[in-house]
């Protein structure tokens, strides 16, 4: 029972249940009050017609022929002498206001309180001298307005029947669609794929499928490279790893000769490398994804730091034979992490030599556009397409598609420099590189002086 009251369903029809009662009551007390001073004014309307009609027909002589005229049980009539005296059945409903009035000459038409009794008052002057007084108590008029009353509270409360009834069918037309989001959101968070949404309903629950739908499409596509980031995991492991595993069961089977022992050492030395650098850069990127990444932000001249770059690679660019120069406009003033940002740009560096060929230029340039420094790094290599370039900082995207084709690393060095770029609070981007390479801009905001 408690979950039925917790749901939308419920929750709905009861606050249209107490809207309806709480519109009801107000109609209800407003209608009575306006029926009661409908039924009056008719009252005071119908008395004023006839005590008019009475007053003017110069027939009125005596109490007898008028007693006929009292409006209801509770009507009263009354005669005002030309002396003042009052006589009839409504003379104790006659104040001495109204007697003042008829014997001065003037009517009289007003609802006051007599003797503690609220009365609707008409009174006329007559001919002969004297007036003519027509008294209906207010009671009488609204036990003459109870039947209306009545009728309206009954139209009041088929109204209120038929208003809970909408709001039940308005909160199932509403909680339905819902209910069936839910349970493909649930589908969805239990692993299934391709669920088919159709919630229904209103334009809001629409948008509600129509944006689990989305998820849906984005979960898939993002599960899938998922799959294969873990396949060039296992691939990038084993291939070490089994010939580590070959070196290790050859050397205690003491097949080797002694003479190859610092070969294969060396080979072993080579692949332990490769291993270590590869879980480095799985490190470096949870390190990047985690809340407590550090960074120390402080202002330098990111100019200075290009050429320093350059000579920190001058070991592997010579001898490979790539001509790797620094390219500078000015001082570039900046806020970050100096450390940081030296890590992002080897990490560029070192993937544009692995693509680079003998000959070919790669080039770290700097500069200032507008409110922004940027700094590229641009290689004389092969390129990218329009969709590697989509996808350049994907985790093993351009590995998957090149392999074997190109010199590729881990397939992790992008995704590492665009995560942390954003940590830098930096825009990492991909396009093509005038020197018919690729390039990467990194934009950051430009330090003002004070």
């Amino acid at each position: 029972m408690m979950a039925w009251f917790r749901s939308l369903y419920a929750r709905v029809t009861l606050v249209t249940a107490a809207v309806a009662a709480i519109a009801t009551l107000i109609t209800g007390l407003v209608g009575a009050q306006l029926i009661r001073a409908a039924t009056v004014d008719q009252a005071r309307l119908s008395l004023a017609r006839e005590a008019q009609a009475l007053s003017v027909s110069g027939s009125v002589t005596d109490l007898a022929s008028l007693r006929e005229l009292a409006f209801g049980e509770e009507g009263r009539i009354a005669l005002v002498q030309p002396d003042g005296t009052v006589s009839g059945a409504g003379r104790r409903l006659v104040s001495q206001a109204v007697v003042k009035k008829v014997l001065s000459g003037q009517p009289f038409s007003q609802t006051e309180t007599v003797s503690g009794t609220p009365v609707v008052v008409e009174a006329r002057p007559l001919a002969a001298g004297g007036g003519l007084v027509l008294v209906e108590p207010v009671s009488a008029v609204n036990q003459a307005s109870g039947a209306l009353v009545a009728r309206l509270l009954w139209a009041l409360a088929l109204g209120f029947a038929f208003a809970v009834g909408g709001g039940a069918l308005v909160a199932r037309w509403v909680a339905r669609p819902l209910v069936r989001v839910s349970r493909a959101a649930r589908r969805l968070a239990g692993g299934e794929r391709g669920v088919a949404v159709d919630g229904g309903g209103p334009t809001e629950v629409r948008e509600v499928s129509h944006a689990l739908e989305a998820l849906d499409a984005s979960l898939a596509t993002s599960e899938g490279r998922q799959r294969e980031f873990l396949l060039s995991i296992s691939h990038e492991l084993r291939t070490p790893l089994t010939a580590l595993h070959g070196y290790a069961e050859a050397l205690a089977d003491g097949v080797i000769p002694g003479e190859d022992v610092p070969r294969v050492g060396r080979t072993l030395s080579a692949e332990t490398e490769r291993l270590d650098h590869f879980v480095r850069d799985l490190l470096e990127l949870a390190r990047l994804e985690a809340d407590d990444f550090r960074v120390d932000a402080q202002p330098f001249d990111a100019a200075g730091l290009l050429p320093v770059v350059v000579e920190a690679w001058r070991g592997v660019w010579e001898p490979s034979g790539v001509v790797v120069r620094a390219d500078v406009a000015g001082p570039l003033p900046v806020v970050t992490d100096a450390r940081r940002l030296r890590q992002l740009l080897d990490g560029l560096v070192e993937n544009a030599l692995r693509i680079t060929p003998a000959g070919a230029p790669v080039v770290l340039a700097g500069r200032e556009e507008g409110s922004a420094v940027v700094l590229e790094v641009r290689d004389g290599g092969p390129g990218l397409s329009d969709e590697d370039l989509a996808r350049a900082f994907d985790r093993g995207a351009l590995r998957a598609r090149y392999h074997g084709e190109r010199k590729v690393g881990t397939g992790l060095g992008l995704s590492i420099a665009h995560r942390l770029a954003a940590r830098l609070g930096a825009e990492l981007t991909a396009g093509r590189a005038p020197e018919g390479g690729a390039s990467f801009a990194l934009r950051l905001p430009a330090a003002r002086g004070g």
